[in-house]
């Protein structure tokens, strides 16, 4: 991988570097929770998926859920990790309202899934590798709500129980654009590997962002973490305020104190929320009510055949296979589902204009990331919610390959499947809006258009080229836009000439 450019604070006395490492919380995709077979729906009634386990009710013990376990090696595998195939759950001993057993249960000494990396690509082209420390398992704890009262709070346990990833990053980042690449590429993997669901605004992936500067060369100066950001754009301005207070800080004679912060979206600063409390604090000790966690090298390989061609090796394949350009394979690759809806489309392009797969990619990936994303977001869709299908994109493009269709009236026509979901064929044959290309039907339109403008015509042939698009224009007008373009070029410039 190649190295980024080096970010600086500026600050009164010089520069400063920012290292940042991050907790990404990702919610495990199941249907049920880590250790309880409650519901893990969004949007739920509050407290109306808690079981016994989830409420801690006395004599309740739990019963690990075993798909939880697999989305967490399948994830560990995407990111080229280290698969422990014997770890252990530990509780976490502190108390709050949203906490009914008073400990939370984790992984902090025997994770499941070892050191990996992740590869990102930040705007100008330039990568960097991040080193990954460990994905944990625990438990999330429920939601405390303090705007629905006065003088009271209210706690909703529906996302008690919940299985949690915790995947740890290495302080490798050294700014707030590789922190939010980082987050970003990690999202669109877990979307990939079908492990979480990335909905940030839901809550089911969130980041603690640990951040602090140093001068170049030093050693790592004090950190603090800054809880639960759920945004790449406030993790990104997370990274960047949080430094600057701290240049500032440092510089007018203060101490960066390591303690748990809070990011206001509102003001765009952080603010303190408690002192940072180390691992002792919580008086980890084993589960007494969970074995080690033991699966074999069988149980890893199947995780491994699970997966799906993955973002980094699909963008190579777009280019190396279909030919097209870096910038045009990301876009497509994005998200998993404009992948396949890509691929679709593509194979039944070049099904019907008989083909290879490299000679229709150029033609049907400028449609998709042109004309069909500026429709899907005009109708506020996403691409599975496509009024259009892939096939029906083909044989559009089918159409304009043929001759059928130019350019304009093409785009008439996929306006038109968008209003009625018709086929492409069906709209060109009732709206008759098939191109023309018909020498003796353009000429007569010409010699019209000519014999309309004298004066343009005499300008024209004392030397005034430009004019050339002016007759085209006319043309085109006047046969409602259906006449093929190169034949109108070819016949003008005979006409013209006399």
């Amino acid at each position: 991988m190649s190295d980024t450019k080096t970010y600086t604070v500026k600050g009164a006395t010089g520069d400063w570097e920012i290292v940042v490492g991050l907790e990404v919380h990702a919610q495990v995709t199941a249907n049920s929770k880590l250790f309880s077979g409650a519901s893990t729906q969004f949007g739920a009634e509050p407290n109306a998926q808690v079981s016994l386990v989830d409420a801690a009710m006395p004599g309740m013990l739990p019963v690990i859920n075993g798909v939880c376990v697999r989305q967490a090696v399948r994830t560990g595998l995407a990111i080229d990790a280290q698969i422990n195939n014997w770890s252990r759950f530990d509780r976490k001993n502190y108390f709050y309202p949203d906490l009914p057993q008073g400990y939370q249960i984790s992984q902090l000494y025997h994770p499941i899934v070892g050191e990996g990396h992740l590869d990102i690509t930040l705007d100008d082209g330039s990568t960097k590798r991040i080193g990954v420390e460990r994905i944990h398992l625990e438990q999330d704890a429920g939601k405390s709500v303090h705007d629905l009262h006065p003088s009271m709070s209210y706690v909703d346990l529906n996302r008690c129980g919940c299985a949690l990833m915790e995947i740890v990053s290495k302080p490798d980042i050294r700014s707030p654009a590789e922190a939010g690449a980082y987050v970003a590429g990690l999202r669109q993997l877990l979307r990939y590997v079908g492990s979480c669901d990335g909905n940030m605004d839901e809550g089911s992936m969130r980041a603690d962002v640990n951040v602090s500067v140093r001068r170049a060369g030093a050693e790592f100066g004090t950190r603090t973490e800054t809880k639960n950001v759920n945004s790449v754009r406030f993790i990104m301005a997370t990274v960047e305020v949080e430094a600057r207070r701290q240049v500032d800080l440092i510089e007018s004679g203060g101490t960066v104190v390591q303690e748990t912060r809070l990011f206001d979206p509102g003001t765009g600063t952080t603010r303190a929320m408690r002192s940072k409390e180390d691992a002792h604090d919580y008086r980890y000790f084993p589960d007494p009510d969970l074995l080690p966690l033991v699966f074999d090298d069988a149980f890893v390989a199947e995780c491994r055949a699970s997966l799906p061609e993955l973002p980094a090796a699909k963008r190579a394949r777009y280019g190396s296979e279909l030919g097209l350009p870096p910038y045009l394979a990301g876009v497509l690759t994005a998200e998993q589902e404009t992948a396949a809806w890509f691929e679709t489309a593509l194979a039944a392009t070049a099904a019907r204009l008989n083909m290879p797969l490299a000679d229709a990619a150029g033609r049907v990936a400028n449609f998709v990331s042109g004309d069909l994303f500026a429709a899907l977001k005009k109708l506020g869709k996403d691409i599975g919610d496509s009024p259009v299908s892939a096939d029906a994109v083909a044989e559009l493009l089918a159409l304009a390959a043929d001759g059928t269709l130019s350019g304009p009236l093409m785009k008439q026509v996929f306006e038109a499947m968008l209003e009625t979901e018709a086929s492409a064929s069906s709209i060109v044959e009732t709206r008759g809006l098939r191109q023309v290309s018909d020498t003796g039907a353009i000429d007569a339109a010409i010699q019209t258009i000519l014999d309309e403008n004298p004066d343009k015509l005499a300008e024209y042939r004392s030397g005034k080229d430009k004019l050339f698009g002016f007759f085209v224009g006319q043309v085109m007008r006047a046969m409602a836009g259906k006449a093929a373009p190169g034949v109108v070029n070819d016949r003008l410039k005979a006409l013209l000439a006399g």
